[in-house]
C-alpha cells in the first residue's frame, strides 16, 4: 500500500477536503510553471511551507494549497505574480474566528508576495438544486462568506476556473436504490449499452496514447481545447496509484465494442469522494449508450471503493437551454443527481492598477491560446 503523504494526511483531519488540494495537484502544477505554497493553521499561528514533510500530527484547524505563478520575467514589475488556491481553503468555514484569521493570513500572503490578484474558488455550498425549484436550498456559511469577502473587498472574478456548479450523486443509497433514482430514459440506456455488448474494463498506461486521441476527438466534436498530451499523462502519472482512504487517485475505465475502445472517462477519488474529471467518446456505437454504462460502472466502482459521495464535475452558471452546458447537464441529471451551487472564485486585488491590466489583457492571450491550441489538436489528429 502506498505510503501517505504527511500533506494529505492533514488535509483528510479537516472538513470536506477536495482533490485539487492534495499534495499530488501541487506536484502537477509544479511540472508546468507553479509554485506551490503549503499554508497550514494551528491555534498558535500560521505557517507556509514549500515542500510540507515536517507537520503537526494534530492542532491543525485550517489548510490551503496555494499556487504562485510570476507572471513578469524582468524589469521593475519582475516580482508580480499570481496566486491561486484551487478549491481551498479548506477549514470549518461554520467557525467565525478561524475564518476570519485565515482571510486575514491570505490577504496578507498576497500583499508580501506582489501579487495581482490571490483567487479563491473554496469548495463551499451556497445551496442545492436549480434556482427558483420547488427543491432548492440556501446554505447559511456559503451565503456568510460570500457577504464577508464582499465586504472585505473581493470580487467576483471573470476568470472562473474550475466549475462554479456542479452535480453531486449521493452513493449511500443501494445499487438498486441508485438506479430507482434515475430518470426512466436514463435506465434503459444503462440496460441497453449491456445488452448491445458494450463492455467494460479499468486502463493503464498502455492506453494513455489511445485514451488522449480520443480526447482530443471529443474536444474538436464538442468545441472545447484541450492541453497537449504530455500534460494529462503528468496528471496521469502522478495520481496513479493503488486506491487508500488518505491518498488521492486517478482510474481511467474504457469502454469497448468487440475489443475496440468507444468511450472512458477518469475518475479521481479522494477523502471518501469520486470526481468525474475527464470524459471522451467516439462516434463509432454511440447508438449502443456506451456513455450510460460508463457512468453506472463508475458510481459502483467508488462505492466500493468506499465513497459517499460521486461528483459530476460541472453544471451550468444558467440553468437554461442558452447555456453552452445545457445538453450534459441533461445528462448528467438524468443519472439521479443533485446540483451543487457553490461560491465560485473571488479575486483579491492589492493593486488595482495591475488587475485592470491583467484582466484586459489575459482574455485576449487565451483566446489566441485557445485557437492555437485547436488548431494544435486537430493537426495531431490529421497525422
Amino acid at each position: 500500500m502506498p505510503l501517505t503523504h504527511p500533506w494529505n494526511s492533514l488535509l483528510t483531519s479537516l472538513p470536506n477536503p477536495h482533490f485539487l488540494q492534495t499534495y499530488e495537484w501541487g506536484q502537477v502544477k509544479a511540472a508546468y510553471g507553479w509554485v506551490p505554497l503549503y499554508l497550514f493553521w494551528t491555534d498558535e499561528k500560521f505557517h507556509l511551507q514549500t515542500e510540507p514533510s515536517l507537520l503537526p500530527q494534530a492542532g491543525v484547524k485550517a489548510a490551503a494549497l496555494v499556487l504562485k505563478k510570476n507572471i513578469i520575467g524582468q524589469g521593475f514589475a519582475a516580482h508580480l505574480s499570481v496566486l491561486y488556491c484551487p478549491k481551498g481553503p479548506v477549514l470549518d468555514w461554520a467557525d467565525a474566528p478561524l475564518q476570519k484569521r485565515v482571510l486575514d493570513d491570505l490577504q496578507a500572503l498576497a500583499r508580501r508576495q506582489g501579487a495581482v490578484f490571490l483567487k479563491l474558488d473554496p469548495d463551499l455550498p451556497l445551496g442545492t438544486g436549480i434556482p427558483g425549484s420547488e427543491g432548492e436550498t440556501t446554505d447559511l456559511n456559503g451565503s456568510r462568506l460570500r457577504g464577508e469577502i464582499s465586504r472585505r473587498g473581493w470580487q467576483f472574478s471573470s476568470e472562473q476556473i474550475q466549475f462554479q456548479n456542479t452535480v453531486i450523486l449521493s452513493l449511500e443509497a443501494s445499487e438498486e436504490e441508485m438506479l430507482a433514482r434515475m430518470k426512466q430514459k436514463t435506465r434503459y440506456n444503462v440496460r441497453l449499452a449491456a445488452k448491445k455488448g458494450v463492455e467494460l474494463r479499468v486502463g493503464s498506461q498502455s492506453d494513455w496514447a489511445t485514451l488522449y486521441q480520443m480526447y482530443a476527438e471529443t474536444s474538436l466534436r464538442d468545441g472545447f481545447v484541450i492541453r497537449e498530451e504530455a500534460y494529462y499523462r503528468k496528471v496521469w502519472q502522478i495520481f496513479l496509484k493503488k486506491a487508500d482512504s488518505q491518498n488521492p487517485i486517478a482510474l481511467p475505465l474504457i469502454a469497448e465494442v468487440e475489443g475496440s475502445p468507444v468511450a472512458a472517462i477518469f475518475l479521481f477519488l479522494f477523502a471518501g469522494r469520486a470526481y468525474y474529471v475527464y470524459g471522451m467518446s467516439r462516434e463509432a456505437h454511440r447508438e449502443k449508450m456506451p456513455t450510460y454504462l460508463l457512468q453506472w460502472e463508475a458510481m459502483k466502482w467508488a462505492k466500493a471503493q468506499g465513497c459517499t459521495h460521486y461528483d459530476l464535475w460541472g453544471a451550468p452558471d444558467v440553468f437554461d437551454e442558452t447555456d453552452g452546458m445545457w445538453g450534459v447537464f441533461r445528462f448528467k441529471e438524468g443519472l439521479g443527481g443533485v446540483v451543487l451551487r457553490t461560491l465560485g472564485a473571488w479575486d483579491y486585488v492589492p493593486n488595482p492598477f495591475w488587475y485592470a491590466l491583467y484582466t484586459k489583457v489575459v482574455p485576449k492571450i487565451l483566446d489566441v491560446m485557445r485557437s492555437r491550441g485547436k488548431a494544435a489538436t486537430r493537426q495531431k489528429l490529421e497525422r
